[in-house]
């Protein structure tokens, strides 16, 4: 009897052993899944989780796991497929669009130089103008389409690019828009050039339409800062904006009563573009003055 108490303290020590054994193998298994699912999370890949360890309840959370990743990867999939499919038929939708308008604005040119009373010749102005704006919509949604389905091609054509001469070159672009909008711009472009890897045709887009959205709101000011360390800034006046509005200015087909006549696709297509250049872009709502930056 004496020997009992050893006897129990031996039992005691094996089963506590056992305990920790048991314990190390599900900590080392919950390990290797937070592992695994950490880097299956980054990658694009059919893999599944793995685990060493043969611990019954281990297993079975791994294979549940499993089971939501497959249907998770079948949502995916379902997702991408539709979502391809969509964009192709907006980019055939607007490519189609795009022949009609041209033709019945190439009709209204040639009826506006027939003889017609004044009544007809404004009627025909209306009708040519509100052709003219939907032609420009088209085009704009036409070109987000084809941006947002080859989304390869802005990765073919990077280059070594200096910023202010492409820069010059668009406001240059704008300078009739300007005169029209009693606008005087106000340029300021360092002596050193900024080069940088970038998509010549890319930027100048980028650039072109912040321009054009500073046109639509400003007040009757525009301004534009190159700095050496690749930040571009525009900024103007904008009395009818807010901080609300300018938080969503970069969504798809967001527009403001003052800009009724946009896609609301400008500057999204141009932080679209932006991005996959590797920069960076953002808007600010300061005492009254908007503030796009672009950083490459």
């Amino acid at each position: 009897m004496q020997s009992f108490p050893y006897i129990l303290c031996g039992a005691l020590f094996v089963s506590l052993l056992l305990l920790c054994m048991k314990l190390y193998r599900i900590k080392r298994g919950i390990k290797e899944i937070c592992k695994e699912l950490s880097k299956l999370s980054t990658l694009d890949t059919n893999n599944l989780l793995t685990v060493s360890t043969h611990d019954k309840w281990v297993c079975k959370m791994a294979a549940e796991l499993n089971r939501q990743l497959r249907a998770l990867r079948e949502e995916r999939l379902k997702y991408r497929r539709g979502d391809q499919s969509l964009k192709e038929s907006v980019t055939n939708i607007s490519h189609d669009l795009r022949t009609p308008l041209t033709a019945i604005l190439g009709y209204l040119h040639l009826l506006s130089e027939e003889e017609n009373s004044v009544n007809v010749k404004h009627y025909l102005a209306q009708i040519e103008n509100r052709v003219g704006v939907m032609k420009e919509l088209t085009e704009e949604l036409f070109r987000y389409s084809v941006i947002v389905t080859k989304p390869e091609e802005q990765t073919e054509k990077m280059a070594p690019v200096d910023i202010g001469n492409i820069l010059v070159e668009s406001l240059t672009a704008f300078y009739a828009a300007f005169t029209t909008h009693n606008i005087v711009p106000e340029i300021h472009i360092p002596k050193t050039r900024v080069i940088r890897e970038l998509d010549k045709s890319a930027l100048a887009r980028v650039f072109e339409n912040l321009i054009g959205n500073a046109l639509k709101y400003s007040d009757g000011d525009f301004q534009v800062i190159l700095h050496e360390d690749g930040r571009i800034c525009f900024s103007n006046m904008a009395s009818g904006l807010d901080k609300v509005l300018v938080g969503k200015i970069f969504d798809r087909f967001f527009t403001v009563e003052t800009a009724k006549e946009s896609s609301g696709l400008g500057l999204s297509i141009a932080k679209m573009l932006t991005v996959r250049m590797g920069g960076r872009i953002w808007a600010k709502y300061l005492e009254g003055r908007l503030v796009v930056t672009v950083m490459f």
